[in-house]
């Protein structure tokens, strides 16, 4: 069974009166539409699934021809629900569905409609520019280790190297196979489809650098001067943090702010750098993966990136915020912060860690929750199986 939660989710949206258009957005390969699937096996009542894919007619003509059947068996039933997938590869979609939508409510018509869309990316242009307030978004994220050790029997060790996607999850015995499959299913078309058909980038070349630099240097911060040079391309910082910002909201790559007391020095801060999902880390590291559980030093760096992602799968669409802190040479691998609560925690892959930073955060911020993850702090196991809301 795929994410439960969010099947239950999409099921309750699907039983719900007509109120609006149910979107189902997140990165490549998170299970869409296999939720979507689930969800309509188990729904009583008339619906229509549709693949906006390989269209006979023009595509807005084949989007209208679609509704307005579905239409008429909604006044034929009293109730109807149109399910259409792909919907970001009908070009001007957005501007067809709100003039249908607000047809069917002036004439109270009980067509409920649910899209899907293999990126928020590629969907939100349409729904700011046309359907706002008309559409409510059901986010779909990367699998947590709950999710794949309930569905595949993933093992911490699994999780860590092979992160949360579900397609790829029974090749990861193969590991080239795997790490191929990663690169050329999920990664190549997140860049390619997901970015860079959507937005104007001036130089490709160096988003994708930006992305790879992400993933060698995930759970680490690293200043945008930095970052310039070491990219190949030369490009200055604006260009970079615009990319960084595209990669996060493809799923990819994200840059966390610092934390500071004041929020605009937040913005202007070196990031630390975050894969959503470990296993965009994993494919773009050389050797097998194996090889970097044999290396202690690599899995530590490793398990500070999974932390990272699970923590940012956690706090999506939560009001809480994921930072990081430092001041010289003391830093803490992740903070918290909802309002006033704050909670800080920083990851030891050895007993032996220094934890200078924590006590020095201790310092500045009395009242803060402050964790040792790993070594002889909170296990791994433990961590992963809580969500950030439990830690503030």
């Amino acid at each position: 069974m795929y994410k439960l939660s969010v099947v239950n989710v999409i099921l309750q949206r699907f039983r719900e009166p007509r109120k609006r258009i149910q979107v189902v957005a997140g990165p490549r390969q998170v299970g869409k539409t296999t939720s979507v699937e689930q969800a309509l096996a188990e729904y009583i009542g008339g619906y229509t699934y549709k693949l906006a894919e390989g269209l006979g007619l023009s595509p807005i003509d084949w989007l209208i021809s679609e509704w307005n059947a579905a239409r008429a068996k909604a006044k034929a039933e009293g109730e109807y629900l149109l399910v259409i997938d792909e919907i970001h590869k009908i070009k001007g979609w957005s501007a067809v569905a709100k003039r249908l939508w607000d047809e069917d409510s002036f004439n109270h018509v009980g067509l409920k409609v649910c899209i899907l869309g293999s990126s928020r990316l590629l969907l939100q242009k349409g729904l700011d520019e046309s359907l706002a307030g008309r559409f409510e978004m059901i986010d779909v994220w990367h699998w947590s280790f709950a999710d794949m050790h309930a569905a595949f029997g993933y093992s911490l060790e699994d999780y860590i190297l092979f992160g949360g996607y579900p397609g790829a999850a029974d090749l990861r015995r193969d590991e080239a196979r795997w790490k191929q499959y990663v690169r050329d299913a999920i990664i190549e078309p997140s860049i390619t489809l997901d970015i860079l058909q959507l937005e104007t980038v001036a130089k490709p070349e160096l988003l994708r650098q930006t992305f790879v630099l992400g993933c060698n240097y995930s759970g680490k911060i690293l200043s945008y001067q930095k970052m310039v040079g070491q990219l190949q391309d030369a490009g200055n910082t604006t260009t970079i943090a615009h990319y960084l910002r595209l990669l996060g909201e493809a799923g990819l790559v994200a840059g966390l702010e610092k934390l500071y007391d004041e929020p605009v020095r937040s913005r202007s801060s070196s990031p630390k750098l975050v894969v959503c999902n470990n296993a965009l880390r994993t494919a773009m590291q050389t050797g097998a993966p194996s090889e970097l559980r044999a290396d202690p030093v690599r899995w530590g760096h490793a398990v500070e990136s999974a932390v990272g992602a699970q923590l940012m799968a956690s706090v999506r669409r939560s009001g809480i915020d994921l930072l990081y802190w430092n001041v010289g040479c003391k830093e803490v691998d992740y903070v918290l912060r909802r309002d006033v609560e704050i909670a800080a925690m920083e990851v030891k892959s050895a007993d032996a860690d220094s934890v200078s930073g924590i006590h020095e955060f201790r310092r500045k911020y009395l009242n803060a929750k402050t964790y040792l993850i790993g070594g002889q702090g909170m296990s791994l196991e433990s961590f992963f199986a809580i969500s950030a809301r439990d830690l503030l």
